[in-house]
């Protein structure tokens, strides 16, 4: 069995407290303040209590956290949770920040923990049935959305009521339409305190075409809590307030008739709902993911989504209603990112690629797939990286600088990319391109002087430094670098007799060219796999086209390259 601590018994806590204990699964109540845990010590005397969340970290017997705290305290209190090895269920919303929520994800992700957020309404029965009403097409194209979240009740002084009410709307539209909006307007207004707003209106518009209109109040004579869904077929209704008939069908639209619209009102359907409460649902679903392994309905990512769009919302708001603009996408942050690295938006950063401690990534770099950026490095605007890079320790990559797949940059590598660089003479529109090229190696200490293209499979000796470009497989070494040998794609050195050689460790066959080597391809694609390399060429059609010139394969000029002037021993 799973052991719950829930962590704040205050207006909602205690409706947490009290689903966990009936699920058998009630632990430890915590609060910190020892008087608000007097009446759930009598009504639960099988639990334990405590007021500090520190001792219920250190608590081994703790499998899962749940946290009903202020939302000021959510971050922190989660972030601290996973750090001990918990698993975390966290009210809405799931921090203040969109970005404060993705470092959430990626800790739960590096941890291998279950990181849940409560939208309570992708719980409840009644939505779960509009969604498959929706999927099923007997709405029709969804054209309109609107919601109504209002109420005279419980007046909040440490957040306003589009973040204390509109979560629950923009969680379960986002959740029906399976889509991000692409921009936002909101508006609101403030009647008892200031900048706290106590009504919102909110336009939410998506690239197919939905809009979507959610109003929030508690200042409003009667409790309302209503979503309505206006497809070209049909009408559906959720009325969360109803005794019965929770939701609704409407077979009421317009019809075209000799081009004119004409009103269809015909009858209404009620659809049975499941009558389990949704917070118990919420719960129960939370257990079985820590037990069975699966991602929780509102993960992390759905976190962010919904934080995005309220953040989108508050600086629409804070800037007098205007537009504020979304990617309109659902595309979670699928990267790691230390919690001291400067992630900078607007940038690229692919899936799996994990940005260490102290790390800068600015704004407009590209960094691709399965990439480590290690500590306290560099990544400058417009940088661009591919797949399966490596960048060690205390290495920037400038401007202009281009590092392709499977490339390995060494601890306190340098580049450049101004060749006559003054502190007083701006030199910006000189940048010179440096290309590194696929999977080669620079070590530690070397320096690529800007302006110069790193061949694929190059090796750069450490504290080698390179003022020219570098051919393919080259081993270079010193100060300035020159060619010391040669280096097969495994990284092993090649050894050639009669201008070919064969590499010891992985069999691929090299031969001598004019200016560097060669791999014979129809040998090198037997071992691609081993290397993650692309698919070998295909010669079958250069040999059906050569036929008729009297060769079966053209190469570049072939010699044999000296063994001196541009070359020096590495013994």
């Amino acid at each position: 069995m799973t052991n719950i601590a829930v962590v704040g018994s205050g207006y909602w806590g205690k409706n947490l407290v009290r689903n966990f204990n009936e699920l058998g699964a009630l632990h430890t109540v915590c609060d910190s303040n020892p008087e608000t845990l007097l009446p759930f010590q009598k009504k639960y005397p099988e639990a334990e209590f405590q007021s500090s969340f520190q001792l219920i970290l250190q608590n081994p017997a703790i499998d899962a956290v749940v946290i009903a705290t202020p939302a000021e305290t959510h971050f922190e209190m989660a972030r601290m949770a996973l750090l001990a090895n918990k698993h975390v269920f966290v009210e809405k919303p799931l921090a203040l920040l969109a970005s404060k929520a993705e470092e959430l994800n990626q800790l739960a992700i590096r941890m291998n923990l279950k990181l849940m957020v409560g939208h309570i309404l992708l719980y409840h029965p009644a939505i779960i049935k509009l969604k498959e009403i929706i999927n099923s097409g007997e709405l029709g194209k969804i054209n309109y959305i609107y919601s109504n979240r209002l109420n005279l009740g419980k007046i909040r002084s440490e957040e306003n009521i589009l973040w204390s009410f509109a979560p629950h709307d923009i969680s379960a539209i986002v959740y029906l339409l399976e889509e991000m909006p692409s921009q936002v307007i909101a508006q609101g207004g403030n009647y008892l305190n200031h900048n706290i707003a106590d009504v919102t209106n909110t336009i939410l518009s998506f690239k197919s075409g939905v809009r979507g209109h959610i109003f929030v109040s508690w200042l409003h004579p009667n409790k309302e809590q209503k979503l309505i869904i206006m497809g070209d077929n049909k009408m559906a209704v959720f009325d969360d307030t109803a005794t019965e008939g929770k939701l609704q069908i409407h077979d009421k639209g317009v019809d075209w008739i000799n081009r004119q619209p004409v009103p269809r009102r015909n009858g209404t359907l009620i659809v049975p709902v499941d009558s389990c409460e949704p917070l118990k649902a919420e719960c129960q679903h939370f257990l079985e993911c820590i037990n069975s392994g699966t991602t929780p309905r509102t993960d992390g990512v759905n976190g962010i989504n919904v934080l995005k769009i309220l953040n989108a919302c508050q600086d629409s708001l804070e800037h007098n209603s205007t537009v504020v603009q979304l990617n309109g996408e659902d595309r979670p942050e699928t990267f790691f990112a230390h919690e001291t690295a400067v992630i900078d938006a607007p940038c690229s950063i692919g899936k799996g690629t994990k940005v260490w401690h102290f790390s800068h990534i600015m704004p407009k770099a590209k960094v691709g797939n399965n990439c480590n950026i290690g500590q306290n490095a560099s990544i400058a605007s417009d940088a661009i990286i591919g797949n399966n890079v490596k960048i060690q320790n205390n290495v920037s990559v400038y401007s202009g600088v281009i590092i392709e797949d499977d490339v390995f940059c060494g601890p306190s590598m340098v580049f450049t990319n101004v060749i006559n660089p003054r502190s007083h003479v701006p030199r910006k529109h000189e940048f010179r391109i440096t290309l590194v090229k696929k999977g080669a190696t620079i070590g530690a200490n070397a320096t690529i002087i800007c302006g110069n293209t790193i061949g694929s499979y190059a090796l750069i000796g450490a504290g080698a430094v390179v003022t020219k470009d570098v051919p393919d497989h080259a081993l270079v070494l010193g100060n300035p670098a020159r060619i010391a040998g040669w280096a097969c794609k495994c990284g092993d050195p090649l050894v050639f007799h009669n201008d070919t050689a064969t590499c010891n460790s992985c069999s691929n066959r090299y031969k001598k060219l004019e200016g560097g080597i060669k791999c014979l391809e129809s040998d090198c694609g037997r071992n691609r796999d081993k290397y993650n390399e692309t698919d070998a060429h295909d010669d079958s059609e250069d040999q059906s086209n050569n036929k008729s010139k009297g060769s079966l394969r053209t190469f570049e000029k072939e010699l044999t390259l000296p063994q001196v002037a541009d070359f020096f021993s590495i013994s």
